[in-house]
């Protein structure tokens, strides 16, 4: 079952200055980053509770990030929806006709599972399913 708003992510062509901004510019705690090598990305979190920010940036300037950034620039990159059960919430969604972008979740941040539901099938929104590594 979806049990929250996990995370809004960003994507940002510079990452440092971008870290920089919602740190010293608008004063939110840093949680650090963490490079996600399956994505090809490099992450920055500010948590706000009971959600966070992401900055999401091409980890060694390659993966999917890279080219959203060729074609569109910085900009809201997707929605995350925390899941307490991903395998349950990926075959209910399928059932009613959802697309994903992998067959199977994949690992993500913090050890956790994710996947993302193509935008077609959301009005042209990147939704991404989150479990926390700690839930099973």
């Amino acid at each position: 079952m979806i049990t929250a708003l996990d995370h809004i992510a960003i994507a940002v062509p510079d990452f440092e200055k971008a870290i920089k901004r919602f740190m010293e510019d608008f004063g939110l705690p840093f949680e650090g980053t963490e490079d996600v090598v399956p994505a090809k990305t490099s992450t920055a979190f500010f948590p706000l509770p009971p959600t966070s920010i992401e900055l999401v940036h091409p980890l060694n300037g390659e993966g999917p990030i890279a080219g959203y950034l060729e074609k569109r620039g910085g900009g809201m990159h997707h929605l995350c929806f925390r899941s307490d059960n991903i395998d349950e919430d990926v075959a209910r969604l399928k059932a009613k006709g959802y697309q994903f972008l992998s067959d199977a979740p994949t690992p993500g941040a913090h050890n956790s599972r994710v996947i993302f539901i193509h935008p077609k099938s959301c009005d042209g929104v990147l939704i991404e399913l989150s479990q926390p590594g700690d839930a099973h």
